[in-house]
């Protein structure tokens, strides 16, 4: 029995490990809203329940723009997340197309909450083929450890496709709406903010 007792306590540190990560996921609050005020590294939002919510940037924190794209941008293995609903027969379509530039990318599908009923899918662009009413994308997306599957997702006329640009400080102002894919809190309650987007051409997904 001794000899298993090293197994069992790595077993359960890394147990402990996982259940403070998914805790520590858990506790990241999603920002959809607009901005109320500024004052340095502050950001005052009124988010979309009207809840009013302290955002504290860090002195390094991404900014990024968002502005129109076109179905034209999207080539092969260009990485994009789209929000979808279904349709009565399951199709799945595309309500947001967002285009992500190369480079890091968190590639999933899961449930979403744009709207209610609404789906998330980040993956790799892989063809685009004409439907009736749109262009039919196939994205492939990632299913941990190291599994991959795809999905079709309808992109219509009415979808809002986007991208972002490089953008500072000084692009966040009264008015404009903003989007933080998760933020952790700070003691006080703030939201401790290292990427944001915000309304550029035009707004970002709320």
């Amino acid at each position: 029995m001794k000899m298993h007792l090293p197994v069992l306590a790595v077993a359960g540190m890394v147990a402990a490990f996982a259940a403070t990560t998914v805790a520590a996921q858990a506790q990241n609050v999603r920002v959809r809203g607009a901005i109320e005020s500024v004052d340095g590294n502050t950001v005052m939002v009124k988010s979309r329940d009207g809840a009013s919510l302290k955002l504290v940037l860090k002195d390094n924190a991404n900014v990024r723009g968002v502005v129109k794209a076109s179905l034209a941008d999207v080539k092969a293995a260009t990485n994009v997340a789209i929000t979808s609903r279904p349709r009565a027969d399951g199709t799945l379509e595309a309500v947001e197309l967002r285009i992500f530039p190369p480079g890091p990318f968190n590639s999933f599908h899961g449930d979403w909450d744009l709207t209610p009923g609404s789906f998330m899918t980040n993956g790799s662009a892989q063809t685009s083929v004409a439907a009736v009413d749109g262009q039919v994308l196939t994205v492939e997306y990632k299913i941990p450890p190291d599994k991959t599957d795809v999905k079709k997702i309808l992109v219509t006329p009415k979808t809002i496709i986007a991208t972002t640009v490089a953008g500072s400080k000084d692009d966040l102002k009264p008015g404009l709406k903003v989007f933080v894919a998760g933020a952790p809190k700070l003691p006080d309650g703030a939201l401790d903010v290292a990427n944001i987007q915000v309304e550029k051409e035009i707004p970002p997904p709320q």
